[in-house]
């Protein structure tokens, strides 16, 4: 299974607005490293706030908009409603990498900017030290 990566929308925002990566039809472009993600509308579900416990399990994780829609959740910004549980959540994307690193790699040129990376937690690891604002 490929990796999935979350991108805060908060971030992109950010980033769309110094033209670091592009948003187009499900894909995401880091432009730097010419590497691409298809992105789903996601949520990372960071706590529980009503005291009745986690039971659905979903701090921590990322899910998708669409599977939290399925079951019966109402998500508005940063809050995720799912029965009598309300959730603080951080809106963004869930990234899977198109292809693997390594033919990544092979059909593009190094980036001018430090070293080669050599997996993509790497590189994004390196792209996000240094633009992270």
């Amino acid at each position: 299974m490929k990796n999935r990566v979350f991108f805060p929308q908060r971030a992109l925002d950010s980033w769309i607005g110094a033209d670091r990566v592009d948003l187009v039809a499900g894909e995401l472009v880091i432009k730097g490293e010419g590497r691409k993600y298809r992105v789903v509308e996601a949520v990372r579900v960071l706590a529980e706030v009503t005291g009745g416990g986690d039971v659905h399990e979903l701090v921590g994780k990322v899910k998708s908009v669409s599977y939290m829609t399925e079951l019966g959740a109402e998500i508005l910004e940063t809050s995720m409603v799912l029965g009598e549980l309300a959730y603080d959540v951080v809106p963004g994307f869930a990234g899977t990498p198109i292809g693997s690193f390594e033919e990544h790699r092979a059909a593009s040129i190094p980036p001018v900017e430090g070293p080669a990376s050599s997996t993509d937690e790497e590189m994004l690891a390196n792209y996000l030290a240094g633009h992270i604002e």
